[in-house]
């Protein structure tokens, strides 16, 4: 049977492993954090996705399965081996790529001939052909391939994305390498588009970078909307149905990106103009949007309030997006932080969070429903859609408001009903 040894199990990596030993391989993943490893042997994932716990607990059982703190155990006799480590990021979005170049060198002992190394971590261009070079240096007698198969996975639809993906991408100076990984990807029914390595690491940065200036674009035209009085909703109805453009584009006006995902490649992009002397105010203007459009709330509170000391604002939603339990560079941390900074008194909930262990402020209070984040608030946030928050007892929340303002900024309330209740709604 096909040994598949993955590398990094995080989200990338837990649902790799599930996936692939689903699909039939052997599968072994490797993470140096025992927690995380005794978490996933009692299929726990270290990050909530529907479904995950479930795939990993059948494919255990099966024995298709294990996962291991030893790097050797996963990697050695591997026909081929994933590395799916979830590249770290700065508060600016520029990637660290210290723990990649570590762990490679990590696979480059134990790596037998004819492997096929598939990285998956989001790495900028360039990377790939450093990390041959690491393994050729560390094992210059080993024939191995390596090829970079960007991933394609989206919180809270993962396992759907990975068994059925729109294609897959192949990135490979290496014919024969391609075509093993063409096999190897064979049981999952979509186009392989085959590309050279740097093409394909490219091509990951233009897809997140594509469509985070579609957040942004929409997000600067729904500003021009509410100083005209144009409706950006109908107008992003209007956009999605032309058929050039379509309706799975993110174009909805709202908060900027956020996540970490989106924002490196972008950031990615820039660094790369600079060091390749393009002219990068493009990109740079992507990235000042969205920013902009993270703070505006504040500016929009002011605009009401003019002094934010002391102001109670309830927060509702404070993963980066609905379906995860994940906070890492979310958006509503952010505005949190700025309020904070701003000597106001944040009370906020989530369904997915019953603790934040880096936010400790005392001005700031995690609550258990999101009535009591309601509760004598001068103003009401809405910054994740969890679709719990259509359907919460609106009549309630205002009763029970210092000052019944909602600021819908995921824009996906029903206004009328709002404003129907006596509520001061902006988004």
């Amino acid at each position: 049977m096909t040994k598949v040894g993955v590398v990094g199990l995080w989200h990338l990596g837990s649902v790799t492993c599930a996936c692939l030993a689903d699909l039939g391989y052997q599968v072994v993943g490797f993470e140096n954090n025992n927690s995380i490893i005794q978490n996933l042997k009692q299929a726990k994932s270290p990050i909530f996705e529907p479904g995950l716990d479930e795939l990993l607990k059948k494919n255990l059982e099966n024995k298709r399965l294990q996962f291991t703190t030893d790097i050797k155990e996963a990697v050695i006799d591997a026909d081929y081996v994933f590395l799916t480590i979830d590249t770290p990021v700065d508060e600016q979005d520029i990637v660290d790529l210290t723990s990649i170049y570590e762990i490679i060198q990590e696979i480059a002992k134990f790596i037998v001939d004819n492997v096929t190394i598939i990285v998956q971590s989001q790495v900028p261009i360039g990377t790939c052909d450093e990390l041959i070079k690491i393994i050729k240096q560390k094992r210059p007698d080993t024939k191995f391939g390596l090829a970079y198969c960007p991933e394609n996975l989206r919180l809270g639809k993962a396992i759907d994305t990975f068994e059925h993906p729109d294609r897959i991408i192949i990135g490979s100076d290496n014919e024969q390498t391609t075509e093993k990984i063409k096999s190897f990807f064979e049981i999952i029914n979509c186009p392989k588009i085959t590309m050279d390595l740097k093409s394909a690491e490219m091509t990951k940065h233009c897809i997140n970078a594509f469509l985070a200036t579609c957040i942004s674009f929409i997000n600067w035209i729904g500003n021009i909307c509410e100083k005209t009085g144009a409706d950006v909703n109908m107008i992003s109805e209007g956009l999605m149905s032309e058929h050039r453009i379509g309706n799975r584009l993110p174009l909805r006006s709202g908060l900027g990106f956020s996540g970490g995902t989106l924002g490196r490649d972008v950031k990615v992009l820039e660094e790369l103009c600079k060091k390749i002397e393009v002219e990068p105010d493009f990109i740079q203007s992507i990235l000042r949007i969205n920013h902009e459009q993270n703070i505006r709330i504040v500016k929009k509170l002011l605009n009401f309030h003019h002094s934010l000391d002391g102001l109670k604002i309830g927060i509702l939603g404070l993963t980066y997006k609905s379906g995860t339990n994940t906070l890492r560079r979310s958006t509503s941390i952010e505005i949190i932080k700025e309020l904070l900074k701003l000597n106001s008194i944040v009370k906020a909930y989530d369904p997915s969070i019953t603790s934040i262990d880096y936010l400790k402020e005392k001005n700031f209070q995690l609550c258990m429903s999101p009535y009591e984040a309601a509760e004598e608030t001068d103003a009401l946030l809405i910054l994740t859609d969890w679709p719990q928050f259509r359907e919460l007892d609106y009549k309630r929340i205002f009763s029970s408001m210092k000052n019944p303002m909602i600021f819908d900024m995921k824009n996906f309330l029903d206004e009328n009903n709002l404003k129907s209740l006596g509520f001061l709604y902006s988004r």
